[in-house]
């Protein structure tokens, strides 16, 4: 069960124990989302949503955040009038152990092949 939300300004987050390894698999099949999390991982701190310049509308970026944050793979907090995103990597490698280093790696190897051609 999802975290309720306190006010309209509070968005829903799965506890740790609820995330699910088919869930974030998911949300990590997606290119879009992968770069999301890529992004995310690189810089290591919050970012704002306006922060990543994606090749998809506004719709389908929250779209693709909300997948995300309903996984658990990422905390959606709102400051001021910026929604920022920040990797859960913390509960991920608690759960999955390797999991996320090892996605992200093989997403920066399939980059390099990718763009070595």
């Amino acid at each position: 069960m999802t975290a309720p939300a306190v006010s309209s300004r509070d968005l829903p987050h799965p506890r740790r124990e609820e995330i699910r390894l088919e869930a974030v698999l998911h949300a990590l099949s997606d290119q879009m989302r992968l770069r999301i999390v890529r992004e995310l991982a690189a810089d290591g701190d919050e970012l704002s949503c306006s922060h990543f310049d994606l090749p998809v509308t506004k719709s389908t970026t929250t779209h693709h955040f909300r997948v995300l944050r309903e996984a658990g793979v990422v905390r959606q907090v709102y400051r001021g009038t910026a929604k920022l995103n920040g990797l859960r990597k913390d509960d991920l490698d608690d759960l999955f152990p390797g999991l996320l280093d090892a996605v992200l790696d093989a997403a920066a190897h399939e980059s390099r092949r990718l763009h070595d051609r």
